[in-house]
């Protein structure tokens, strides 16, 4: 749209025209260094061996090759490349289609002593196969842990593990 050979409208004037800097006429990008195309072979390569490798597991894999790299080197490669890694993730937010919703019943009601509300927390833990379940019974006010529980597959509580706090 801007035009070098215009005698009647230099190329300042032409830029202010349609908004932009001069400076960003004159820019060329440089594109990526040889060092991150070979890279980004790299990492194409072993991401089509492992699709499930993340940032973290490809940057130890390519500090194992030899490659001088830091972790935020290679997310940038990755995002530039489009490639996310394929795991399955924890869906605890996503409400069953039938599913009832309850009303929040303490909307207004001031929590002002110990042993007025309770609250009850599930956490899960990522292990190598699966996850660990850590439930924890809490009071709102004090913010004490008064119960807790840990079970492999979320039905039987670990009985060496499994403790209670004193309230």
């Amino acid at each position: 749209m801007i035009e070098r050979a215009n005698t009647n409208l230099s190329v300042g004037k032409q830029c202010k025209l349609l908004s932009i800097s001069r400076s960003s006429f004159y820019y060329e990008p440089k594109g990526e260094s040889e060092m991150n195309l070979v890279l980004m072979r790299v990492i194409d390569r072993q991401f089509l061996e492992t699709p499930f490798y993340g940032v973290r597991q490809m940057t130890w894999h390519l500090r194992n090759d030899d490659h001088p790299v830091n972790e935020k080197r290679i997310r940038r490669l990755m995002r530039l490349m489009g490639l996310m890694p394929i795991y399955q993730k924890p869906n605890t937010s996503k409400a069953a289609k039938r599913h009832k919703i309850y009303p929040y019943l303490l909307r207004g009601h001031r929590v002002d002593r110990p042993n007025q509300v309770w609250c009850a927390d599930l956490t899960y833990l990522p292990m190598r196969r699966g996850f660990l379940y850590l439930v924890a019974i809490m009071d709102w006010h004090t913010r004490k842990v008064l119960a807790w529980r840990i079970s492999i597959d979320g039905k039987r509580p670990l009985s060496p593990l499994s403790g209670s706090c004193g309230a």
